[in-house]
């Protein structure tokens, strides 16, 4: 059975909404239980892709708020908090106990509750009195936000800086590897799978690669481990491979414009936590989801724009034809909308008819839905040129070299600041060596712009950084940071990543570590098997290979082009075979370029040009 992480994480949810009873075949608890839910601004970010309103009156929550709001008491009433395992919500849940605000406390924390942080809940609970209000304390480990199936964040901002600023101390790169650590066991907890580890040699791969490792096999010495029941992937051979990389891997796609659908509407429209607003074709914003419940936005996701506007008109025009074949069969008015106001003809008809009008009025609203987004999404397009910079920014990562009059007439032409900067940025990654007129004429254009220079600086340095990084002294890879291996594999291997159907460095990598086949590009890739003795580690043959199952993670920000790639992967291979994909944040090029430019105040970059306008 596929590793499906929105299913399980809905279901440990729905467990805790129940107080963590036994639910039933109907997916409740036997006995209804009117209860209050509680919840911080993370927790309410897990829970806003996976549970509606309607599903928490389902399960008995009639009302719900945020913890840090001031509350009225509810006696007699059951409180659910599901929280992040903090010091200010440890003490907010002492003074809401204090108060008697409800009639028992339900504790659920999102991630596992340090030690320190239990017992000042407990401490603060006897000096008030209020102990007995807490009826349960949970570690969820469920610290991670799943948009889809197949798709998780860790929802931890900025992460590329805070691993990349090269004034960042130990103890700061530890904390940061921690955290990440932390939400990927949350994952691997929730699927109940202990996989086999891969990921390159050195940078933040490899330290959460080891700290993972470490983490899992600390917890498998304890017999009521959370993987002693993860079903027939622990006893079996056949376990999942998790594959680490971090964003240096490819820094291009984090920065390139994309004219897919689903990484169009990410990037352009700004689609946060499966929702985005729009402007109404009658003036005013509309709020849509898109989720696994929309058919269209998962059958056409993967599709160029074109390609989604002619399946918008198909879709519209079979709705047409099958309005009218109701309204023939019930001798409505040819072409009139269908509205049930014109039933008549025999009974079985008007039955027919009925039944079909939900599905009609439902398949509408799905069009509507999608015409409204990409005749914004066109707009955009049309005023910025996004088809060009998405053509051109790809021909430059096929051939690494583009025209140098090309290369200034887009940066004069059409395009945001922003949209300019990531073009010359990708410039900048694509191209074999630097030419330092070229990169001076770039410059200037930019400056013409008044585009705030940061970001570009700082990957110029990196470039310039990687000749002579080859040649590092490998006596200084024992400093976990060593900002120099860091940004080292930046711009590394420009010319074997890329083939001339420019499949993606990530997804060409993570079918290299499914195979398990002798592969240059992987061979000294690290193999951690928590399951196996220290010292048989990376020894056995079957940690190689070949695998069913994958859960691809990306350290330093994801995007929906990588998730997209993935995903036509899975389509391309043999049946069977499935890939989770999960990063740190997902991130727009826009968000990405932000941190960028960060970093290039960090190293004294700082423009004296106007910040870059979205």
């Amino acid at each position: 059975m596929a590793l499906n992480l929105r299913q399980k994480q809905t279901e440990c949810i729905i467990r805790m909404l129940n107080l963590n009873q036994p639910l039933n075949a109907a997916g409740t608890a036997n006995e209804e239980v009117y209860k209050i839910l509680i919840y911080d601004k993370f927790c309410q970010n897990i829970l806003s892709p996976l549970i509606r309103v309607k599903d928490l009156r389902k399960h008995g929550v009639t009302l719900y708020f945020l913890i840090d709001k001031d509350r009225k008491p509810v006696l007699d009433v059951p409180a659910v908090y599901f929280v992040q395992a903090n010091q200010s919500n440890v003490q907010r849940i002492i003074a809401d106990a204090s108060r008697s605000l409800y009639d028992s406390f339900h504790l659920n924390f999102s991630s596992s509750i340090p030690r320190p942080l239990l017992e000042d809940l407990a401490s603060g609970t006897l000096s008030s009195d209020s102990i007995q209000r807490i009826a349960k304390v949970h570690d969820q480990y469920l610290e991670f936000v799943t948009l889809e199936d197949n798709l998780f964040s860790l929802a931890q901002k900025s992460s590329y800086v805070q691993l990349n600023d090269p004034s960042a101390g130990d103890r700061e790169i530890e904390e940061i590897v921690e955290r990440i650590v932390t939400g990927l066991f949350s994952v691997l907890a929730t699927l109940a799978v202990v996989p086999i580890i891969r990921c390159p040699r050195g940078g933040p791969a490899e330290m959460v690669a080891s700290a993972l490792d470490h983490r899992l096999r600390d917890h498998l010495l304890s017999k009521n481990n959370l993987f002693t029941e993860g079903g027939s992937f622990v006893s079996s051979f056949q376990r999942p491979i998790l594959c680490i990389f971090d964003r240096n891997l490819e820094l291009s796609v984090a920065v390139e414009h994309d004219f897919r659908y689903r990484p169009l509407v990410h990037d352009v429209l700004g689609l946060r936590l499966n929702r985005l607003s729009v402007q109404g074709e009658k003036g005013g914003m509309k709020s849509y989801e898109l989720d696994s419940s929309d058919p269209f936005w998962v059958a056409n996701g993967l599709l160029e724009f074109p390609e989604v506007a002619v399946e918008i008109e198909t879709q519209l025009n079979k709705y047409k034809k099958d309005v009218d074949e109701v309204n023939r069969r019930t001798a409505g008015n040819d072409g009139a909308e269908f509205d049930g106001t014109d039933l008549m003809g025999n009974t079985k008809h008007l039955m027919n008819a009925v039944n079909s009008l939900p599905e009609l009025t439902e398949r509408k609203q799905v069009i509507d839905k999608h015409t409204n987004i990409a005749t914004v999404l066109l707009s955009e397009i049309k005023e910025r040129s996004l088809d060009s910079y998405a053509k051109k920014e790809n021909d430059m990562l096929i051939k690494g070299a583009i025209d140098r009059n090309e290369l200034l007439g887009v940066l004069r032409g059409k395009g945001t600041k922003m949209d300019k900067l990531r073009f010359a940025i990708v410039y900048l990654i694509s191209s074999e060596s630097i030419n330092q007129s070229e990169v001076e004429s770039v410059e200037a254009a930019l400056k013409e712009s008044e585009v705030d220079t940061s970001a570009f600086q700082y990957v110029k340095k990196m470039k310039s950084l990687n000749v002579s990084m080859a040649s590092a002294n490998s006596a200084s890879r024992n400093n976990i940071v060593d900002w120099a291996e860091k940004i080292y594999a930046v711009t590394a291997g420009v010319k074997n990543l890329l083939s001339s159907d420019r499949q993606l460095a990530l997804t060409r990598t993570v079918e290299a570590l499914m195979e398990g086949k002798p592969n240059p590009e992987i061979d000294n890739y690290l193999v951690f098997d928590p399951r196996s003795p220290k010292s048989s580690s990376g020894s056995s043959s079957h940690l190689k290979g070949p695998f069913k199952e994958a859960i691809v993670f990306m350290i330093g920000g994801g995007n929906y082009v990588e998730y997209g790639s993935l995903q036509e992967l899975v389509q391309r291979q043999q049946p069977g075979r499935h890939v989770i994909y999960g990063t740190t944040e997902i991130l727009t090029g826009v968000e990405f370029i932000e941190q960028l430019t960060q970093l290039g105040n960090k190293m004294g970059f700082g423009s004296s040009t106007a910040a870059p306008s979205h």
